[in-house]
């Protein structure tokens, strides 16, 4: 069985989404015989490269809150991922634009080395003082990886390498109608949104693999297109 997810680095929801995922698919009893694959979807597209402002900003603008009332909202987003026993910083990351970070991924993918890849861009993002908008700590997280120095530089100074596969990868997500990530697809027959509990991942595992009809969760947290993440309500 494949599960196919769209995510994207800047979005704390996948971030959470995947370790919530994997929980789930660890109690699946078919777990070995589950292919995962990762697909590209940008937040904000829109974006100039090279640009970036400090996420607590954006929030602030996009939600017309205070720049204290930003931190509160991090702050809750935080305690969703130190739930799931991930790291998470509110303070001193940015924003901005993710087509470099996403064309690497697939380099990545083509090498067999994809989540490690996009595990480390999320540690980075989330976790650590690394820049995931940064050429140069891109470079790193790619040899950190596995891959290939000079081939991860390469990628990165052709703006056409891995484009096409960016721009599918994206193109498949509007048709199957994902307006939000993390989105889940199971053998391209049952969607899932959102960063559902563990639980449910796993009922939808034993419900795809059973080829019976995925009972249609409840909405759950997500990041939109336009670059902003829903808050949970306390």
């Amino acid at each position: 069985m494949r599960v196919e997810i769209w995510s994207d680095i800047a979005c704390p929801w996948c971030y959470i989404g995947k370790a919530r995922f994997t929980k789930g698919l660890a109690d699946f009893a078919h777990r070995d015989e589950v292919e995962v694959v990762f697909r590209s979807f940008e937040l904000d597209p829109g974006s100039a490269k090279g640009v970036t402002a400090p996420v607590v900003d954006m929030l602030a603008r996009k939600y017309g809150r205070t720049l204290e009332e930003a931190r509160g909202m991090e702050e809750q987003v935080a305690s969703a991922a130190r739930a799931e026993g991930l790291t998470y910083r509110t303070e001193g990351r940015d924003h901005g634009n993710t087509f470099d970070i996403h064309r690497l991924l697939h380099l990545a993918a083509a090498r067999g080395r994809q989540e490690e890849l996009l595990d480390l861009a999320y540690l980075a993002n989330f976790g650590e003082e690394r820049s995931v908008f940064d050429a140069e700590v891109l470079v790193t997280l790619a040899v950190e990886a596995g891959l290939d120095e000079v081939e991860a530089r390469a990628v990165l100074a052709d703006d056409s390498a891995y484009a096409a596969e960016v721009r599918a990868d994206e193109r498949e997500a509007s048709e199957l109608g994902a307006n939000a990530v993390p989105f889940f697809v199971l053998d391209r027959r049952y969607g899932i949104s959102g960063g559902q509990p563990a639980e449910v991942f796993t009922r939808a595992l034993e419900q795809a693999w059973a080829g019976r009809e995925v009972a249609e969760p409840a909405a759950a947290d997500a990041c939109e297109p336009d670059g902003s993440c829903a808050v949970p309500q306390r």
